[in-house]
């Protein structure tokens, strides 16, 4: 009987971890999303005195 509770604790386990993956991963595009629109209200102006171009802005999100 311990066996199997074992089993079942370990499985569970398991799911979890795939679930926090994709949350994970999930928070980690949102991030990425927020930061892209963040940047890309910004003016050329206003990109330029942070030290980044509007190239160098998409590809700093990514």
């Amino acid at each position: 009987m311990s066996a199997i509770d074992t089993f079942r604790a370990s499985a569970h386990a398991g799911h979890a971890g795939v679930f926090a993956k994709l949350f994970t991963k999930f928070a980690a595009w949102n991030e990425a999303r927020r930061t892209r629109a963040a940047l890309a209200g910004l003016s050329d102006r206003e990109l330029a005195d942070i030290g980044l171009t509007r190239y160098e802005a998409e590809s700093f999100a990514r």
